[in-house]
């Protein structure tokens, strides 16, 4: 063989060697891309929200909600209260000397969101899509009902929405609340104030026939005056999805709620007493006749709970 067919036949060689190389480290580098990016741990998410370096976190909540919300002799207590403690815990703000609740009626849970009077707000809060376009939402942690509650003189006389729409009948619900929408649809016509608080005790008073609201708000109010009052099946058709209120601009924040929700939401899963499932016992529980399970968050993100990254597979 000459010379120069040897190196002829040695170039070929190399350069197939190269192009092989080349094809192998490509394919390597193809892999190195489609591999997924390393996830961020609770800390690092911390680091991103409004709250990071903040002394107390600001949840609000209702204050006259019984087995909800509610101030009794100076304890914010309730399944929504238990919740937001929870929840701040989860952020490094256990105690109540790292915790302030603030008082928000229901017209004002968006407002004080919106203008920073709150970091949260956990009540009784329907997550929906008008809203979503003015706050964002981590959840739901709770799924309810509209219903309607009358005294108990007319329990035999209100019984449907056909009922509700006799103008014979005052019928209370709290502003800014679905229910009101929900009611204004089904031709229903109401009488609005501030807190369902209100419409329960005019009720009392003689001044309203019936209040409609969320079953989980009425449910306290019969705990409290279960001789007085009965809760009327009457489906208005939709479910309503509870969640936590957070503010827009903080995306950051709204991912760390529904971490730690989702956290919950998986030990009732696995058989284990979730937080969840310990307020719901301790307040609700008693009060609901239908047996509830945390719902599934929506929107959880993937994040390392410590402030490490997740380790290789």
């Amino acid at each position: 063989m000459s010379s120069g067919s040897s190196q002829s036949r040695l170039r070929s060689i190399a350069s197939t060697l190269a192009v092989a190389l080349t094809l192998t480290l490509a394919a390597a580098a193809g892999c190195d891309s489609r591999k997924e990016p390393e996830l961020l741990s609770v800390q690092e998410k911390m680091r991103e929200t409004h709250i990071y370096g903040q002394s107390k976190l600001r949840i609000g909540v209702a204050t006259n909600e019984p087995l909800m919300g509610e101030l009794r002799n100076g304890q914010h207590v309730g399944f929504d209260v238990e919740i937001a403690r929870y929840i701040a815990a989860s952020l490094g703000y256990e105690g109540e000397q790292r915790l302030e609740f603030v008082s928000v009626a229901t017209e004002d849970r968006i407002p004080s969101l919106q203008g920073g009077t709150v970091d949260l707000v956990v009540s009784s809060f329907s997550m929906t899509e008008d809203r979503k376009k003015l706050v964002s939402f981590a959840g739901p942690y709770f799924v309810t009902t509209q219903e309607v509650m009358v005294p108990v003189r007319l329990k035999d006389k209100i019984r449907t929405i056909e009922d509700l729409r006799d103008p014979a009948y005052k019928v209370c619900t709290s502003g800014g609340s679905t229910t009101e929408a929900e009611l204004e649809k089904h031709q229903v016509k109401t009488l609005v104030v501030k807190n369902v608080g209100d419409c329960v005790d005019g009720i009392r008073k003689g001044r309203y026939d019936a209040v409609s609201s969320d079953e989980s708000i009425l449910a306290g109010f019969l705990a409290s005056f279960p001789k007085e009052f009965e809760i009327v099946d009457m489906p208005f058709g939709t479910s309503e999805l509870l969640g936590i209120g957070v503010p827009i601009g903080d995306p950051a924040l709204r991912d760390l709620v529904a971490y730690f929700l989702q956290k919950s939401y998986e030990q009732g899963r696995d058989g284990d007493a979730s937080p969840w499932q310990t307020a719901y016992n301790r307040t609700l529980g008693p009060w609901l006749k239908a047996e509830k399970r945390q719902p599934q968050p929506l929107e959880v993100p993937k994040l390392v709970d410590f402030d490490d990254k997740a380790p290789a597979k």
